[in-house]
């Protein structure tokens, strides 16, 4: 996870430097045009991972496969159809509607092309990374995983020496990147799954709960979408491409530290949802109450050094400071703590397969940050208005929204979110203060800024570290880890 975060930041400056300010905000802004109409696989995307989980907790190898084969047919159909859409409506949009400027035009509807290719690649694939997840081999994907960031190294690299159009090169090797790993997904879950030997059927009655249960996702994932991406396309609409490029990084460096959090989840889902088939919910109900909590460390000691040292980050990152970007950033990843309690909470909901309310509540609340950031930007106010409406957005939902849901619907009690939020709160105000005096008094304490960078994020980590460990883990998984730390220790003094 670390290395994975460390490269994809790399990469992010040099295709940055190598495509430079407008070409990069012109792929992110066709890219986002790209996801917002295949926001539908993100509903679909989590009902088929919930099923396959579900069934391999309950160990009925003729329903998993039955349910596999069902989930992808499912998915091929749904890939033609974004397809369909993208190649009328949404390259109608392409061309009348983005600010392109004309002698790029050309470069960026090819771009936008090759991004449909890579997103329908990315649709048919989601059945095949579920079965990895639901197999729990994380080995597999967290080797995957480092292979994918090596060959986006190599990316760079042959962006760097190409003499081509830059941004074509660029979305053509990204393409031919995301086949080659789809493929390498697909030989493996082939070999070692037996559920994933593909029959082209449809289950009705699986189809039918798999389609139930995504359509309440469906509202959620098109929200996201909107804000996520739609943001993108309608800060194109409003200023410059160097405002969507500002942006666009600030979500990268976010993606990137989101990332490393949610691998974490990834490995700790598929038990949830398992011990719940089971019907051990009280097993289930721990892990996911202590893993939040842990979620919610990892995120603040990454998010604690990237505020106070966000724009000479940029600086040694990307070589310049582009405008808006340090606000962005800083408030980017300050949402991202609120958005730890929403997915982590959500999980409840998807295990015990009861997400209408959810669906109905929460994206629709977040929904409402597009026209109030339309509104906004037509009054005439600033690119990080947009910002500070989702951040507001994500702290209700996160909040507020999720804990009343999962006490209503999943049998959680005030105590069970209280024991997340409380040790969430006193690690946070315990951390801050030394890494904040050192930030206010900065110019004072050290003579450059190369000192002055790495002294804050060394000591931000670190206060976070001891003080999760102090106050914010409890004593039964304290001796756990001491004792597997030894036990790895004395493997080691034996080989």
């Amino acid at each position: 996870m670390m290395f994975t975060m460390l490269v994809a930041l790399y990469t992010s400056r040099v295709v940055l430097q190598v495509l430079g300010v407008e070409d990069f905000g012109i792929y992110q802004t066709v890219g986002g045009v790209v996801m917002m109409l295949s926001s539908v696989n993100g509903a679909l995307s989590t009902g088929s991972s919930r099923f396959l989980t579900y069934e391999l907790g309950r160990g009925d190898t003729e329903k998993l496969q039955k349910t596999f084969s069902t989930t992808l047919t499912i998915h091929i159909i749904l890939a033609l159809l974004i397809a369909l859409v993208a190649e009328t409506f949404g390259l109608w949009f392409v061309y009348n509607k983005l600010v392109i400027a004309p002698d790029r035009l050309h470069a960026a509807v090819i771009a936008y092309h090759l991004s449909i290719l890579t997103a329908l690649i990315t649709i048919t694939q989601v059945p095949y990374t579920a079965s990895i997840i639901s197999h729990e081999k994380m080995s597999i994907y967290a080797y995957l995983s480092i292979v994918e960031v090596i060959l986006k190294l190599s990316v760079v690299y042959l962006l760097t020496i190409s003499h081509w159009d830059k941004l074509i090169v660029y979305a053509v090797l990204l393409c031919i990147l995301q086949i080659s790993i789809a493929l390498f997904y697909r030989f493996y879950c082939i070999k070692n799954f037996r559920e994933t030997h593909f029959r082209m059927m449809f289950d009705r009655r699986i189809m039918k709960d798999i389609l139930s249960y995504s359509g309440w996702n469906l509202w959620a994932n098109t929200t996201i979408a909107f804000i996520n991406q739609g943001a993108t396309v309608l800060i194109n609409l409003f200023f410059l491409p160097t405002v969507v490029t500002a942006r666009a990084i600030a979500n990268q460096v976010n993606m990137a530290a989101n990332q490393f959090v949610s691998n974490f989840r990834t490995a700790a889902n598929p038990q949830i949802v398992k011990r719940y088939a089971a019907g051990d919910y009280d097993g289930s109900k721990r892990l996911l109450l202590s893993s939040t909590k842990y979620s919610y460390f990892m995120m603040l000691s990454l998010c604690l050094p990237v505020c106070l040292v966000a724009e000479p980050l940029i600086q040694l990152w990307l070589g310049q400071i582009p405008e808006y970007i340090v606000i962005f950033l800083q408030l980017t990843i300050v949402t991202s703590l609120f958005q730890v309690f929403d997915s982590s909470f959500y999980t409840a909901l998807y295990a015990k397969g009861q997400i209408k309310e959810n669906a109905m509540i929460s994206p629709t609340i977040l929904f409402l940050a597009f026209p109030i950031t339309y509104l906004l930007f037509k009054l005439g106010y600033g690119p990080v208005s947009l910002a500070w409406v989702l951040l507001i957005g994500c702290s209700i939902v996160g909040l507020i929204v999720k804990p009343i849901l999962i006490i209503k619907i999943a049998m959680y009690t005030w105590k069970d979110t209280f024991s997340v939020f409380i040790p969430c709160i006193k690690v946070t105000i315990a951390a801050i203060p030394i890494p904040c005096l050192l930030y206010i008094y900065r110019n004072e304490l050290f003579s450059n800024s190369v000192v002055s960078f790495l002294t804050l994020s060394i000591v931000s980590v670190v206060c976070v570290s001891t003080v999760s460990w102090i106050m914010g883990i409890d004593k039964e998984v304290k001796n756990k880890l001491i004792g597997f730390a030894k036990m790895k220790i004395k493997a080691i003094k034996r080989d």
